[in-house]
């Protein structure tokens, strides 16, 4: 019986450590599901939208969509989820329903994505925000510059902020860290010990001034509602922390978001955005 029990043991610990170094060496392609085929502008049906190429630090080329503002509307630098492109007719439907009453949009792919060149890295989409930034505030300016993170976008975009100048900042579905919602899917791994990229949104959070507005889904499977609402006590005021009490992971706009942040662009620079404010979305309540 115990050489049994040693045998299977053994096996245990053998297919245990045959399952991480899986997780381990296929890591990058799991966290990046992404689509590198370039999307075709013409068919977005998006009124106004061109397309621009930047080039990051180490010389990726990246592909850009970028739709004007109307005269006094503000810009929202975007920066998008892990998956697809921007083919995906989810982000086409969310880019049509930002923009429509003239606020403007730059949104970049980051590398390895929607005909961008390169690999995607926790570094590398570092340099793909700062590039997009870049040629954001060539064009338009930092002043009128909103930093929009859907997603993985949401530590894409808070790094960027914690060091350049945004008119505010606005993250939807925001985690803690990409490790701390890999613990929850995978724990019986040390996630914290093997993960590339961690993405530690806690840790960066503290240092960005801009005002803030966070929307989180309550019934959101991917990053968990609770992640959000941590974060957000972490940030510096002016802040606003709208929860959707029927959303999910994706389908914020169908539950009131646009209008939510309108709203909160409307507020900026006004008394009715200080402190610290959590509401329910309108559409909910």
């Amino acid at each position: 019986m115990r050489r049994i029990l040693k045998f299977l043991a053994v096996g245990a610990l053998c297919a245990y450590g045959a399952v991480l170094a899986l997780l381990y060496v296929k890591q990058r392609e799991m966290m990046y599901p992404r689509n590198p085929a370039r999307a075709e502008i013409a068919s977005a049906n998006l009124p106004g939208v061109e397309e621009a190429t930047l080039t990051a630090a180490d010389g990726e080329r990246l592909v850009a969509w970028v739709v004007p503002p109307r005269e006094g509307k503000p810009v929202l630098l975007f920066f998008h989820g892990n998956a697809g492109n921007f083919g995906r007719p989810i982000r086409q439907t969310r880019f049509r329903a930002l923009t429509q009453d003239g606020t403007g949009l730059f949104a970049v792919n980051y590398r390895g994505y929607g005909g961008s060149t390169g690999s995607p890295t926790e570094d590398g989409l570092a340099l793909d925000a700062r590039a997009a930034y870049a040629a954001a505030v060539a064009r338009f300016g930092a002043e009128r510059l909103v930093g929009y993170g859907e997603s993985l976008g949401t530590g894409v975009v808070l790094k960027l902020a914690a060091d350049a100048p945004l008119k505010a900042v606005i993250l939807e579905a925001p985690y803690l860290s990409t490790a701390a919602v890999a613990q929850q899917l995978y724990p019986f791994i040390p996630v914290g010990l093997v993960m590339h990229d961690q993405f530690h949104s806690d840790r960066v959070i503290g240092k960005v001034k801009a005002p803030l507005l966070v929307l989180h889904g309550q019934r959101d499977g991917v990053i968990p509602f609770s992640q959000g609402e941590a974060l957000f006590a972490l940030a510096n005021p002016p802040k606003r922390f709208i929860r959707f009490p029927e959303g999910n992971h994706e389908n914020l706009p169908a539950h009131g978001s646009v209008p939510e942040i309108r709203r909160f662009l409307a507020d900026l620079n006004t008394s009715r955005l200080a402190g610290s404010q959590t509401v329910t979305a309108a559409a909910g309540r």
